[in-house]
Formats: structure tokens, C-alpha cells, sequence
């Protein structure tokens, strides 16, 4: 969308930067769809009284927010639950007052690998954030529960090799993601900038097909 609009002249606002990588629920929402997330944030979050008010009133400002947001995707209970569990995730934060503290603009910021204090932070958020987008992805609570309770069932058994090499994929996202996420390497060698693009559209052409499997966000 941002390459379409500057063909045109326009200059979008970046909405996603690298969330995945959040060292906490915080500073994923400063990387996740910024644009909606700024918008509750300045139109609804702000004028509630943000976090200027006392504090019960504050960790009500901010499960409106997260509510508000569950509730803007669609009209189902998943949405509700997806917004309180991400507003559960930040209310420690918001109390304890670190819910500022990663707010550098990359994680390891010029080294090669994170610390392991910043593994286990983003790990656990992913983790985290995976468990909300399975409301967020379920028609309604109880298939969410059954997908989790699926979950527990394949932890105790061994990976065959259809998931190994389905997680091929995901991993070499998340590899090239890590080491492009400055965009240096990804700037200043233009061989790398057009192997990334080759290898983009061969995986759209080999993974084509007539079954009509819709994206998620269609539905928004």
C-alpha cells in the first residue's frame, strides 16, 4: 500500500514496524497497525483523560481503549476477549510505570543478535500476543478454547516432518526480517534488495491456488 501510494505521490504513514520483535505488550502496540492504534489513542484515550486522571480512572481509560479496539474489528465476543486479554497484558505495565521503557526504535540496535535478557522478553510476548490471535481468529470462544486445548495435545508429541517443514517458512521470515530490520544491509546492497524481491514473487507463483483461502483481514 505504501509503494502504490508513493507511485502516486502520496507519502503513507508506516504502520507496522517489525512488532514481532516487542520486547513487551507496550511497545508491541507502538509497532502494531500504528495507524489505528494512534488514532484510539488521540481521539478516544486522550479525551477520556488518558493518563492524567486518578488512577482507577486510568485502568478504566485503558480497557476502553482495548475494548474499543477488540470491538472495531467486529461485533463478536473473540474481539471483546482479544481486547481484555491484551488490556490485562498492559495493566502491570501501565502500574509499575515501565510501559515507556523500550521505546528505542529497534531492538540490538546495531548488533548482530539480542541480548538474552531481549530473547526472553520477546519471546514471551510473542507468545503472548499468539494466544490473543487465536480469539482474535476463532469464530467464537469455544473453538478458541478447543484450539488451545490442541495446543497442549501436541506438546507432548513428537514433530512429524510435515511440521518441521512447514515451519521452514516462518523461520526464514522472521531470519530475514531480524537482519533487514535496520534496512541497511537491505539499502545499500542492491543484489540482496532484488534476491529478496525474486524470491517473493517465486513463493507467490509455486504457492498459487484455485481453493479460495481468505485472507484474514479481508473481513475489516
Amino acid at each position: 500500500a505504501i509503494g502504490t501510494a508513493k507511485l502516486f505521490g502520496f507519502e503513507l504513514m508506516t504502520n507496522f514496524k517489525f512488532p514481532y520483535f516487542s520486547r513487551d505488550i507496550a511497545e508491541f502496540w507502538r509497532r502494531w497497525h500504528i495507524s489505528l492504534s494512534t488514532w484510539f489513542r488521540d481521539y478516544l484515550y486522550i479525551p477520556l483523560g488518558g493518563s492524567r486522571v486518578s488512577k482507577p480512572k486510568a485502568i478504566r481509560n485503558v480497557f476502553v481503549i482495548f475494548l474499543v479496539s477488540g470491538f472495531w474489528h467486529g461485533a463478536n465476543w473473540t474481539f471483546i476477549v482479544w481486547g481484555g486479554i491484551h488490556a490485562l497484558l498492559f495493566i502491570p505495565l501501565f502500574l509499575r510505570g515501565t510501559n515507556r521503557k523500550n521505546t528505542t526504535d529497534i531492538i540490538a540496535e546495531g548488533k548482530f543478535l539480542p541480548s538474552p535478557k531481549e530473547l526472553l522478553q520477546v519471546g514471551w510476548t510473542f507468545t503472548a500476543v499468539t494466544i490473543a490471535w487465536v480469539f482474535f481468529r476463532a469464530d467464537n470462544i469455544g473453538l478458541a478454547g478447543q484450539y488451545l486445548a490442541q495446543w497442549t495435545e501436541l506438546s507432548g508429541n513428537a514433530p512429524s516432518s510435515r511440521m518441521l517443514l512447514s515451519a521452514i517458512g516462518p523461520m526464514a521470515a522472521v531470519a530475514g526480517d531480524w537482519f533487514l530490520r535496520e534496512n541497511k544491509l537491505y539499502s545499500e546492497r542492491k543484489w540482496l534488495r532484488w534476491g529478496v524481491y525474486i524470491a517473493i514473487a517465486t513463493v507467490i507463483l509455486f504457492s498459487w491456488s484455485d481453493e479460495s483461502a481468505q485472507f484474514i483481514y479481508f473481513h475489516f
